[in-house]
């Protein structure tokens, strides 16, 4: 394997890429000035429209890892499209967040989904929640960050990354993303994430419709010989329901963990954290609300089944093909795959000059946009569900510089948990799951701030440090934790982790709301 890139990018490839890099600061700065005050940094003003939004929320979901590992499941050994299975419950989750939870978000100028907590149960169930997901988001972030940066080194070089970090590609990469992500979140806030998130939901469905359109062409019999062998391996299977009572709750994904996990799981990310919240907060109204989540859900599915696809493709590809580039040996622990690489080696190795440069902004594009959504959302929790109800007597401008200043914090936080994550390969477990094992406690206590009148906040708590707990032991990480004869003897599949948890949130809040007198105090 060569020890650079230069072999493979030209001049034009190069420009292309820091052009884009350039263009998408600059976009983002420009659209996010103007900034007066918490509302409009956090709310972009209220002003951005629903379809802007709506683009976001895709961009905000969709990391570099998803643009190169969705692929990589396609293209594997036995792979398929079985994963559009679960994206069918991400557009019943949509729908269903549409209909009940949108206008919820409307009553009063809320800045997160832990005020209905606060509104609710009052401010420990709050803390609670937002603690949550700062800790879990925190973690899942920054891996993300380590792990994209792995294939981005592959395609950048060791040689430009390296350059100003002492010869540390990896540490260069994580520099380069979260670094150039702040720049625009820190001067434009949420306003500046949406639109630059709009653009860059371009370039990478651009990338992946290029991939799968490129790909057949380079065949005599054009798309009907490329898809003949895909079909005459397997590769275009989509539906899997030859299940039982045990395998439904493992892999390989099944048609009952897609809609019902899948919904659940959706349900959570887009309806109680507040990565994706965040962005329906910045609409005018509850229509337009429920426009954007429905235009996010006529998107999803086509977004997916175009890069589960580009796998087919890619594996069309190098039945003909030899790959010009070996797959880098993997690191245990790493987080990444060795598939994960193959969408990159053919960006670099498959396509002519200026083509790659594109494909690979794709790539970069992704990351930046899911680097800046996490600033941007982590900075609003911790200082509209925190800071400002700790110090509430200050002027608006405080708050607007404290919130620059902490998405500052959190950007330095991503950077150390991403460098972490490459010396500790523990880290890397926790963060990978921790999200699962937060989604149900949080997916259940807001059903039940939403579905309950005003109530104490010790059982919602109680149910959710009992899921937390629960999910904990069932999970991987219980083995690190628990002994192992305790643990469950099925192993369970990450989709229907927020369904289990938030059913454990809401059953032991019942029992403990049944249980412990009700002249407890509201705020315990």
């Amino acid at each position: 394997m060569p020890a650079s890139t230069e072999t493979f990018l030209n001049a034009g490839d190069w420009t292309i890429i820091v052009a884009y890099l350039l263009v998408i600061i600059g976009l983002g700065s420009w659209f996010g000035r103007d900034q007066k005050n918490t509302r409009d940094y956090f709310l972009g003003s209220k002003d951005i429209p629903w379809w802007g939004i709506g683009l976001s929320i895709v961009a905000a979901e969709t990391s570099a890892l998803t643009i190169i590992g969705v692929p990589a499941m396609a293209y594997a050994k036995g792979g398929n499209l079985f994963f559009l299975q679960l994206i069918i419950g991400y557009v019943i989750a949509r729908i269903i967040l549409a209909v009940v939870m949108v206008p919820h978000y409307f009553k009063g100028e809320i800045y997160s989904p832990y005020q209905l907590f606060a509104n609710a149960f009052g401010p420990s169930a709050r803390n609670t929640a937002g603690g949550f997901f700062l800790l879990s988001e925190t973690l899942a972030a920054g891996v993300r960050v380590y792990v994209a940066c792995i294939p981005i080194k592959l395609m950048l070089g060791d040689k430009v990354l390296g350059s100003f970090t002492g010869g540390d590609p990896i540490l260069g990469a994580i520099l380069l993303f979260v670094i150039l992500s702040l720049v625009y979140t820190y001067i434009g806030g949420v306003k500046a994430v949406i639109w630059t998130d709009a653009v860059q939901f371009g370039l990478f469905l651009i990338g992946g419709l290029f991939t799968v359109f490129y790909i057949p062409s380079q065949f005599p019999g054009g798309f009907g010989e490329a898809f003949k062998m895909a079909g005459d391996a397997g590769k275009l299977h989509w539906l899997n329901t030859n299940v039982t009572w045990g395998s439904v709750w493992e892999d390989p994904i099944n048609i009952f963990m897609g809609v019902i996990g899948g919904t659940f799981m959706v349900m959570s990310t887009h309806g109680a954290e507040q990565l994706i919240v965040q962005r329906v907060l910045a609409c005018k109204t509850v229509r337009d609300g429920r426009r954007a989540l429905a235009l996010s859900a006529v998107l999803i599915f086509p977004l997916f089944l175009i890069f589960l696809l580009v796998g087919v493709m890619l594996w069309v590809y190098y039945q003909k093909f030899p790959m010009a580039i070996p797959i880098p040996e993997i690191r245990p622990g790493s987080g990444i795959k060795a598939n994960d690489f193959i969408y990159p080696i053919f960006m670099l190795s498959g396509v002519p000059h200026l083509l790659k440069g594109f494909l690979i902004v794709a790539i970069l594009s992704a990351a930046m946009s899911s680097v800046s959504s996490a600033l941007t959302s982590l900075a609003s929790v911790s200082t509209m569900d925190f800071i400002k109800k700790i110090i509430p007597n200050k002027s608006d401008e405080f708050f607007l510089r404290f919130s620059k200043y902490s998405t500052i914090f959190w950007a330095a936080i991503l950077i150390l948990v991403a460098y972490l994550s490459r010396e500790v390969n523990s880290v890397l477990d926790i963060a990978f799951k921790l999200r699962g094992l937060t989604s149900g406690a949080l997916l259940g206590g807001l059903a039940l701030a939403v579905f309950w009148k005003r109530q104490r906040a010790l059982p919602v708590v109680t149910g959710m440090i009992t899921s937390l707990t629960v999910m904990t032991y069932l999970s991987p990480l219980g083995e690190k934790i628990f002994p192992k004869a305790w643990l469950c003897p099925t192993t369970i599949s990450f989709t229907w982790y927020t369904m289990i948890g938030c059913a454990i949130t809401v059953t032991v809040s019942f029992i403990v709301r049944a249980i412990v007198p009700k002249r407890m105090p509201t705020s315990v």
